[in-house]
């Protein structure tokens, strides 16, 4: 069977999917953080909770980097011009994650000098602004961008102009005035506090917390079907940017609903998705089940996995161009050379082996569930 560069292309959007629709189930950890208090009522119950997410953390934070470094590698005429352009948003994401990072690494140490209150407060705010800015930034994949690319300049040799401009001097905020962004955003943010209360009710042996867990679950289902409900039922009833064999760009109603009838193994995998975040929310809610993180992690990757399929396959569009329409990035004019592509795919052989560790390290990790009697004998390597 011969390779072609069109496969490649079409391998790595979705490797590139697949890496996003993880990312999306791993922002638990920053769910949690982001309801130290409301779960957490004491200095006991706050530490039981950041404990629980320490041992995560890191998992969320590698795989937010191997998607920046994938998609970079793989599509890199995307990454000059969204890291390039919008890049308020991208350093405030940036930001937002580091002092997670220097929270955890010094929440606990002695005389730290800021004190472990302000490091709650830096975990809390990297939980509700990681979330939300992540996904109002994925909401542009569908919704667009304020930019031109001047495809001239991607031959010019020791030249200094930009290939890629930006056209607002706003940088990438201009996109929460889009309200479809804004639910994108919000739905991120409630689900990543659905799957923390489950991920809760998993690791943490104590009815206290296992109670609020699943009481604050309940709310923050509700509220991620008011925003995500409205979000999916525009984009299906939105227009998509096309393109056409020659690369000619063009508006086409109904493109994602197109999509989506067109494409139908990627629909499948959608309904599945959503079927199995329903089940994790009703099990968990209604027979308090410890498993219900399960339903809905397995669920969230296979969602958003048909989302980012549906912005990047079938001759779409999965950056559009508000300002410039033939500006806009499909994964064919934007990736890189054949070369690349074939050299990394040969890396990606080792996914599976990765995947298989980070599995097994998971279950070691979680073979112990947190009590408070560990948390207050206050033992080596709490966080």
């Amino acid at each position: 069977m011969q390779i072609t560069y069109i496969f490649l292309q079409q391998y790595w959007w979705f490797i590139i999917s697949l890496l996003g629709a993880l990312l999306v189930f791993l922002l638990f950890v920053q769910g949690g953080q982001g309801m130290l208090r409301e779960i957490g009522r004491s200095d006991v119950e706050r530490n039981m909770l950041v404990n629980s997410l320490g041992r995560k953390w890191e998992f969320t934070f590698t795989t937010l980097v191997t998607f920046g470094g994938a998609f970079f590698a793989s599509f890199p005429l995307f990454y000059s011009t969204s890291f390039g352009g919008a890049f308020y948003v991208w350093m405030l994401i940036l930001l937002v994650f580091v002092i997670q990072a220097v929270a955890y690494e010094f929440r606990r140490k002695p005389d730290n000098f800021l004190g472990e209150k302000t490091y709650d407060a830096f975990l809390m705010v990297n939980g509700v602004a990681g979330p939300l800015l992540l996904g109002i930034a994925v909401g542009t994949f569908f919704t667009g961008a304020n930019f031109a690319v001047d495809r001239i300049n991607i031959t010019a040799v020791g030249g200094h102009t930009a290939i890629s401009q930006w056209t607002t001097p706003w940088r990438g905020l201009e996109a929460v005035a889009d309200w479809r962004n804004v639910a994108l955003g919000l739905s991120v943010l409630f689900l990543s506090r659905v799957l923390a209360c489950q991920y809760f009710m998993n690791n943490i042996d104590d009815d206290t917390i296992f109670g609020r867990s699943r009481r604050r679950m309940g709310l923050y289902s509700v509220l991620f079907l008011v925003c995500f409900l409205p979000f999916l039922a525009a984009l299906f009833l939105s227009d998509g940017v096309a393109a056409d064999p020659s690369g000619v760009m063009y508006y086409e109603p109904y493109k994602y609903w197109h999509n989506l009838v067109q494409m139908p193994v990627v629909a499948v995998v959608m309904a599945a998705g959503v079927l199995a975040v329903l089940t994790g929310m009703i099990t968990g809610y209604f027979r308090s089940s410890r498993k219900a993180i399960w339903w809905s992690g397995i669920g969230t990757v296979l969602t958003v996995l048909s989302l980012l399929l549906l912005a990047g396959w079938n001759g779409t569009a999965y950056y559009p161009s508000n300002a410039d329409l033939q500006s806009s990035l499909t994964i064919y004019n934007s990736s890189s050379s054949e070369f690349t592509l074939q050299v990394m795919s040969i890396v990606s052989l080792l996914i599976p082996f990765v995947v298989a560790y980070i599995w097994y390290a998971w279950r070691s990790i979680n073979r112990k569930r947190i009590t408070r009697r560990e948390i207050e004998n206050d033992g080596e390597h709490q966080y």
